[in-house]
């Protein structure tokens, strides 16, 4: 039988969910411990969740973050149900959609649960219980200012301001429209089968969807499709995933509306963020969407940026070939040459 995977991680974290969620279809045993129980000698480099432990190449056991590479160490770990798509082109272009989700669907999450005030308030109240439920409620009202202090200063690195917001929002549902659109054809991104990147999705929408008041309230009200998948995605252990399943041939139309968006905002943002980190500069200064964007530079996202150009330039001629093709209105493959 094989062993469970440990994992520390938080019922109100994105990517934890996201990882939870990948684990269960994919048949992954796991055995989690919530936030604040984590071995004292095991510490990752940089504290991020869900924080993964995990033999390195040693063998000995090593505290790791970031759920992109974690998955797909676990694609070449676990056989079958896999959520890599076969087709390099499709492979790309679900590495490209995961890193929207993880990165930039995450303002919203952030930007609507510590912008609105119910929101805050819900979240205040909820997060800090989650991490102790048995604590008493004198000690929980000063863990919940704590919080809230916290996660408000944030926002700064998050890139949610008085400028950045009508950006944001507009943007999010630009976002819930399109891929509101797409699943009237199909049940994930890529086919009748889940990808990693339709799990990178639902992390974000669990916040947005199933928790924070003003975002759920837009997307029970609009797009009560993008609510139900939600709610269907959490547990997907059950769901048939054979070798098939996948999208074949060229992508449908509405899913290259979501890569038209992710062409005309993801991209640019990423590229700017990437100039002000290498030009050491104080703030992201940009036009994004149609209105102006400002916030503090992120070295992480230079660095998606980075990733996201060495995958695309490592693929095989004809599969770039292909892409190229695919996206020729999209804007994305100049931006990835550039």
């Amino acid at each position: 039988m094989t062993a469970p995977v440990e994992l520390m991680g938080a019922p109100g974290s994105p990517y934890t969910r996201k990882m939870l969620a990948l684990m269960r279809f994919r048949h992954i045993p796991y055995r989690i411990r919530w936030q604040g129980t984590q071995p004292e000698k095991l510490q990752p480099k940089v504290p991020l969740l869900p924080t993964y432990y995990l033999p390195d190449e040693s063998g000995e056991m090593a505290a790791v973050t970031d759920s992109t590479p974690i998955l797909r160490r676990f694609e070449k770990e676990y056989e079958g149900r896999n959520v890599i798509p076969p087709d390099a082109a499709y492979g790309f272009l679900n590495w490209l959609i995961e890193d929207y989700a993880d990165e930039w669907l995450t303002k919203a999450m952030f930007h609507f649960r510590w912008h609105y005030a119910d929101d805050i308030a819900k979240a205040g109240s909820i997060l800090p219980r989650w991490r102790d439920v048995t604590l008493d409620d004198e000690t929980m009202k000063g863990l919940s200012e704590t919080v809230r202090e916290r996660q408000i200063g944030r926002l700064a690195y998050v890139g949610s301001n008085a400028t950045t917001k009508p950006v944001i929002e507009a943007r999010f549902k630009q976002f819930l429209t399109l891929f509101d659109a797409h699943l009237t054809h199909t049940p994930f991104l890529f086919g009748a089968r889940p990808a990693s990147a339709d799990f990178a999705i639902y992390g974000q929408l669990t916040c947005l969807a199933l928790f924070d008041p003003t975002p759920q309230k837009l997307i029970v009200e609009h797009h009560p499709r993008v609510y139900a998948w939600v709610e269907m995605m959490e547990d997907l252990s059950g769901l048939a995933a054979e070798d098939g399943g996948w999208i074949a041939g060229d992508p449908p139309p509405t899913l290259l509306e979501i890569l038209r968006e992710i062409g005309a905002i993801y991209l640019p943002y990423l590229r700017a963020n990437a100039a002000a980190v290498m030009a050491g500069a104080e703030a992201v200064e940009a036009e994004i969407g149609g209105g102006a964007w400002t916030q503090n530079p992120f070295p992480y996202q230079a660095k998606c940026l980075q990733w996201t150009m060495e995958a695309y330039k490592n693929l095989e001629a004809e599969t770039r070939a292909r892409l190229d093709a695919w996206l020729a209105d999209t804007h994305i493959t100049e931006q990835l040459n550039g």
